[in-house]
């Protein structure tokens, strides 16, 4: 595995981020004194780079798949430079010990303002619409905007981090997978991503190729989350019918209803309707009949006049009417 990635680094001189050695790395984090957050990968260190400035330092565990993911993280990231993608300023690589550094992101990521957490100041409703439009430029950077296509395939409110000016960058390329332009066919053996956000393609092959509209339907799941600051699966609701968030606000706008939101000016609301019709675009159960990036940015920039609402959304094949196959 070693020989792996060692292999690939040597090959790719070209990358600009700066490789590290892991005593440069105990030294950036005082003996990574300072934890912000753990996952299934391993640990995120605060340190101080030369410059001056801070960073957070992904430190790798124990790794899965001959390393693949560490070098799906350098080279998806290390070829990228968006306002709205986090960058990737080094990496450390001696044998077992791997770590990734990154910029620093103060405000953290976008969960903690979504499912208002005690002593978190709720964003806004304007900060909430520019962080969507944020996003979905990003991605459309990443399907678009480099001469690889990238798909990320773990598009969720963890991984979008949030600057000091609360400016949004999608993280976190573990799982994400490099193709040519042209590639519009994607090859996956194992469905990857998080439960929730995961396109129904990656589960059942009936619907259609996996292709880029996996990350659409992933962040349509996301923009629908931050319309309503609430999760879309939640076994605890009230109704039945709230069981599913998406169905049940679709039903409410099919009635002309609109979401519960106390003293909001009528451009809030705008802004509102806006991401949950692009959001219900984007969840559409077959990924034909789900919009690109491209169109995605250009819904949430335009008139919400000119939205039409989608066809009913789906959780499963098995849930859509028969007449409508």
């Amino acid at each position: 595995m070693f020989d792996n990635i060692e292999g690939f680094l040597q090959g790719q001189n070209n990358l600009m981020p700066i490789r590290y050695s892991y005593s440069e790395i105990q030294k950036m984090t005082k003996g990574f004194k300072e934890k912000l957050g753990e996952g299934g990968y391993g640990c995120v260190y605060k340190g101080m780079l030369r410059s001056g400035y801070a960073a957070a330092i992904k430190v790798l565990g124990k790794s899965k798949a001959n390393g693949q993911e560490f070098i799906s993280e350098v080279a998806t990231i290390g070829r990228i430079h968006h306002v709205n993608v986090v960058r990737l300023i080094g990496f450390c690589a001696m044998r077992s010990k791997r770590a990734l550094v990154y910029e620093f992101m103060p405000n953290g990521s976008l969960e903690k303002y979504l499912f208002s957490q005690e002593g978190i100041i709720p964003l806004s409703c304007k900060q909430m619409y520019d962080i969507s439009r944020g996003v979905a430029r990003g991605i459309e950077y990443l399907h678009r905007g480099c001469d690889m296509q990238i798909l990320h395939f773990d598009i969720k409110p963890h991984n979008i981090l949030l600057d000091e000016n609360f400016n949004p960058k999608v993280s976190d390329f573990g799982l994400a997978k490099l193709y040519p332009t042209d590639n519009s066919m994607v090859s996956l053996t194992a469905a990857r991503g998080t439960m929730g956000y995961m396109a129904p393609e990656l589960f059942y092959k009936n619907i259609g190729h996996i292709s880029y509209k996996a990350d659409v339907y992933s962040y349509g799941m996301l923009l629908m989350e931050m319309a309503g600051r609430r999760r879309n699966l939640n076994a605890f609701a009230d109704h039945t019918s709230q069981i599913y968030f998406p169905l049940w606000i679709y039903d409410q706008f099919k009635e002309g209803k609109e979401i519960e939101m106390g003293e909001a000016t009528e451009q809030e609301r705008e802004m509102v309707r806006k991401m949950v019709i692009t959001a219900l675009w984007c969840i559409q159960m077959k990924p034909s009949d789900r919009p690109s990036m491209s169109n995605v940015v250009e819904m949430l920039e335009g008139d919400v006049e000119a939205l039409g609402m989608p066809p009913k959304p789906f959780l499963t094949p098995q849930d859509v009417p028969v007449e409508d196959e």
